[in-house]
């Protein structure tokens, strides 16, 4: 196996601009996220993440129900 399949994923910043990147690439249409929407994936994430992570999230949060984003 080569170095880079050895190496664990790399952890990057759960910041609004990585996460409304993600959105762009990953969501078909209405692709930016709301700020309830940023909000929770902040808190469901934490400070650092994986971009797999961050991608699996992202594409979660359309389907959730608005009481349980906007939820403190």
């Amino acid at each position: 196996m080569t170095d880079k399949a050895m190496r664990p994923p790399k952890m990057i910043t759960v910041s609004e601009r990585n996460l409304q990147n993600a959105a762009i690439r990953l969501l078909p249409k209405h692709n930016k996220l709301v700020s309830p929407e940023v909000d929770y994936l902040r808190r469901v994430l934490g400070e650092k993440a994986t971009q797999a992570q961050i991608d699996e999230k992202v594409q979660q949060v359309r389907k959730l129900p608005w009481a349980e984003i906007v939820r403190e």
